[in-house]
């Protein structure tokens, strides 16, 4: 085992780790640990790896929200199939972006992550019961090729796009949404992924490391959320003012590739 094997299974960790204990925005760490830690020189090919390590996350997490009967599966699979055409160009579309200038792109998406980490959602809102409806349909389907474009660009999972997307197509309860949102988080990184593993754009080895402290973290955040549930707010802000450090790194260290 290389010492880049190490670091792939630490940065794994710690993403799996904080999704576990906070429930979402984890995975905006992938590519800049990726690069930054890992040592991957390529923007995209950390992006392509990044992708295809938070779709084997999202569907992990899946099935526990999926046996908790938290999953709204008619409007799940609406979106998340919209969503794919969205990922596929996105995707596509990224990997024509000059590297440089995709990872400041990728650091003003983390400012966005942060503050929205910072102004959480009510957990009480929205109908519990919903029910797809033609009309909530086509909601989903525009907003989810839309979101599902981002996703794609980014080779990010946006669940912090997909959750209120999906609450504002849908009018579904927020944890009905959050578990929703995992099948989309799912389908739009494995469509990222294909379309840069066509390209040659995955690094194999680093992504089954990363998935591998990714499950390590993610149980332990997991296993932690419960004692500190009274501290979730808390945690919340110091991990939204984390990403934001991370951001203002990106940012500065990114700024030349893309004003030169």
């Amino acid at each position: 085992m290389h010492i880049n094997d190490i670091l792939s299974i630490g940065s794994g960790g710690l993403v799996g780790f904080a999704l576990g204990l906070l429930g979402g925005g984890g995975s905006i760490l992938a590519v800049p640990l990726l690069i930054y830690v890992v040592g991957m020189k390529d923007t995209h090919l950390a992006i392509g790896t990044s992708a295809l390590a938070v779709a084997a996350n999202a569907f992990a997490n899946l099935i526990a929200h999926g046996r908790a009967g938290n999953v709204k599966w008619p409007c799940a699979t609406v979106f998340a199939i919209s969503g794919v055409a969205g990922a596929a160009a996105g995707a596509a579309l990224g990997k024509t972006v000059d590297g440089g200038k995709l990872l400041f792109l990728f650091g003003i998406v983390m400012v966005a992550v942060a503050f929205a980490m910072l102004h959480p959602r009510t957990a009480v809102s929205g109908d519990p019961n919903v029910r797809i409806t033609p009309a909530i349909a086509a909601r989903l389907i525009g907003i989810g090729v839309i979101v599902g474009l981002l996703s794609g660009f980014f080779g990010i999972g946006g669940g912090f796009l997909i959750v209120p997307a999906i609450m504002l197509g849908s009018g579904m309860a927020m944890l009905n949404a959050v578990g929703s949102s995992l099948v989309s988080v799912g389908a739009f990184g494995l469509t990222t992924a294909i379309s840069y593993a066509v390209a040659g754009l995955v690094d194999w080895r680093v992504a089954g490391f990363f998935i591998l402290g990714g499950i390590i973290g993610g149980a332990a955040g997991t296993a932690l959320a419960g004692r500190l549930a009274a501290e979730r707010a808390l945690l919340t802000r110091i991990f939204a003012g984390a990403v934001l450090a991370v951001a203002a790194f990106v940012l500065w260290r990114s700024a030349p590739g893309f004003f030169g």
